[in-house]
């Protein structure tokens, strides 16, 4: 009895373990020092690494991103070869001049004290460890190295378009992760990122002309004269010839920062208590919605806050820069140059990604769309709400606001482009067929939950997701596995389908005829192979409806009543039935309309066969 006690305790202690799944972490301490004239800079860091994996490590590996910025570089060749390169890099990488180039060149690299052996490959410095880093051990690595900035090509860079001096996004030697499946030392192509959770501690020396901004709380205020402390004052440089900045950021995967000598800057205390800080080029003609931007952003914060989970940091930053819209934690690079709803669409889906991207922290080249695909669903719920609250001017808000994203989807799911989630993102065969699946599918998995599980468990579910696996990078199971707790359903059948492969839904009202007993049967052919629940919609003549939910049997149960309807529960029905029979109660008022999902929420391929119209 006493060997048995002891083996249920080991048994619930190891699933208790497995529960809150092990992250490694590391706290960098890095020094920088900028050379404008070279557009070059210096580097060093202390890193101080935590493993605590059950593993012990024999090798360890960093990403040297700047080093895709190199003609024959993974990234320039499959920027070449993809059928539909994306236009902003294209084959511009081959043409770079050696001044227009980006590199990581690692100088030295000690452990623990000692001297180690290393290979730069691509963008991946490969290295063999003198002695292992053993389950929960911290060890420490010193770097010494030097960096060229390239031109603006694609997020990070030099010289944008729109004249910002420098932004500075994957930057730095980064350790790799390091997971329950290994190391992921996936070579740079521009595409996605998965980071170690740790604190920064960054020294930037630069030119005292320039203005730093980061995605961090600046600790030197007073040594930089900057009105950090103060919510909307602005830069007071002192005289020198470089400016030390002192960033620190806890609990992030990543560090970004940019600097230029245009930039101002304007600041708000949002309405949970954080700081918004806005950094643009002032003067260039886009002064207007810049100025309007942060009152509308603090409403999207409270949005965001109520639907998604807390933010959890004292800061957030909308910094000019980069080459569109790139999120890294407590910050956004976003370009200035546009009008004001398209500055304020792209800021909600950066910020959003602070939730499911810089919070949740998922593998992004794994589960793009767990990151993309979430982000996209929240950013329409909270535009959504903008419009309605007359915020984005001249928008008018849609009836179903997830329309044109199901409309993308079913573009998708016929043109012969679709490979399932499961695809590693940099190995899509079109930047079209990433993008929709990453962006689009991905949102569509979170609106067919919604539908499968019911309005009320759903947005309990979004919370308890947000919860429970922040700073956790959870996995498409993990997901799933909370709507599953939160509904008391079984959805497995619908992570295996709409993941794992590219089946379509497509259901199709047969026939609508007279039954045996007075009554009106209803025949519902399965055309596509995946199988779903069925809420079924019936208009009678004097404009009353009732709903007949057809539950999936996989389900095991059914969702609970979304509205004040009227709800009649049919007999479940099974994924391997083509087809599925019910009956409508002789009643003395006449069927006039029948529907499949009048909600639009399942994303059937075919609408024009989901209605019958009582003829003529």
């Amino acid at each position: 009895m006493k060997y048995i006690l002891l083996f249920a305790v080991f048994v619930l202690g190891s699933a208790r373990v497995e529960a809150q799944r092990w992250q490694q972490h590391v706290d960098y301490q890095i020094n920088v020092d900028m050379d404008v004239h070279k557009h070059q800079y210096h580097g060093t860091y202390k890193l101080a690494y935590t493993n605590n994996s059950p593993d012990t490590l024999y090798k360890a590996f960093w990403h040297l991103y700047l080093n895709a910025f190199q003609p024959g570089s993974v990234m320039d060749v499959r920027s070449r070869t993809i059928s539909d390169p994306d236009s902003r890099v294209a084959d511009r990488i081959s043409k770079l001049k050696p001044d227009e180039q980006g590199w990581i060149k690692v100088n030295t690299l000690n452990h623990n004290g000692k001297l180690l052996q290393f290979e730069h490959n691509g963008t991946i410095l490969e290295v063999a460890l003198a002695e292992p880093i053993f389950p929960g051990e911290t060890t420490v690595f010193e770097m010494d190295w030097n960096a060229q900035i390239p031109i603006q090509v694609r997020r990070n860079g030099r010289d944008s378009r729109e004249g910002i001096d420098y932004s500075m996004a994957q930057w730095y030697p980064k350790l790799c992760e390091y997971d329950e499946q290994g190391w992921h030392t996936n070579p740079y192509i521009a595409r996605e990122f998965y980071g170690v959770w740790g604190d920064f501690d960054v020294k930037i020396s630069i030119d005292k002309n320039y203005m730093v901004a980061a995605g961090g709380y600046l600790q030197n205020t007073q040594e930089v004269g900057y009105g950090y402390e103060s919510p909307g004052a602005q830069m007071n440089i002192p005289k020198g010839d470089k400016l030390l900045w002192h960033f620190k950021t806890p609990n992030v995967h990543d560090f970004v920062w940019a600097a230029d000598r245009d930039y101002t800057q304007t600041s708000i205390v949002a309405d949970d208590g954080s700081i918004m800080r806005f950094f643009w080029q002032k003067g260039k003609g886009y002064d207007e919605q810049w100025g309007k931007f942060p009152g509308i952003m603090n409403r999207a914060r409270t949005i965001m806050n109520e639907h998604f989970g807390k933010y959890p940091y004292r800061e957030y930053n909308f910094i000019q820069g980069g080459d569109g819209g790139m999120e890294y934690p407590l910050a956004t690079l976003i370009t200035g140059n546009r009008g004001l709803n398209s500055l304020i669409g792209v800021a909600v889906h950066e910020q959003l990604h602070s939730w499911y991207q810089m919070v949740l922290g998922s593998n992004e080249s794994l589960y793009g769309w767990m990151d993309e695909g979430f982000t996209s669903f929240a950013e329409t719920i909270v535009t959504s709400q903008l419009t309605s609250e007359n915020l984005l001017p001249g928008k008018k808000a849609a009836e179903n606001p997830f329309e044109s994203t199901l409309s993308s989807y079913q573009a998708l799911a016929t043109s012969g482009k679709e490979e399932p989630l499961t695809t590693h993102a940099d190995h899509f065969n079109t930047n079209y067929g990433y993008s929709m699946a990453a962006y689009v599918k991905g949102s569509v998995y979170l609106l067919q939950m919604e539908y499968i599980v019911g309005k009320q468990a759903f947005e309990k579910g979004l919370l308890r997701y947000f919860n429970t696996w922040k700073f956790k990078h959870p996995n498409a199971n993990d997901v799933t596995r909370i709507f599953e707790k939160e509904s008391g359903l079984e959805l497995d059948w619908y992570k295996e389908d709409w993941v794992n492969t590219i089946n379509t839904i497509d259901y199709a009202i047969k026939s609508v005829e007279k039954g045996d007993r007075k009554s009106t049967k209803v025949v519902i052919d399965r055309i596509g192979r995946m199988a779903m629940p069925l809420d079924i919609v019936v208009t009678y003549s004097d404009g009353t409806q009732e709903l007949f939910y057809a539950p999936l049997e996989g389900m095991r149960g059914e969702k609970q009543a979304e509205n004040k309807m009227e709800r009649t529960v049919l007999p479940d029905h099974r994924w391997v039935d083509l087809s599925y029979e019910f009956e409508i109660p002789e009643k003395i008022k006449k069927v006039a309309r029948i529907e499949i999902d009048p909600s639009h929420r399942m994303a059937d391929i075919a609408l024009e066969n989901n209605v019958w119209l009582k003829p003529d």
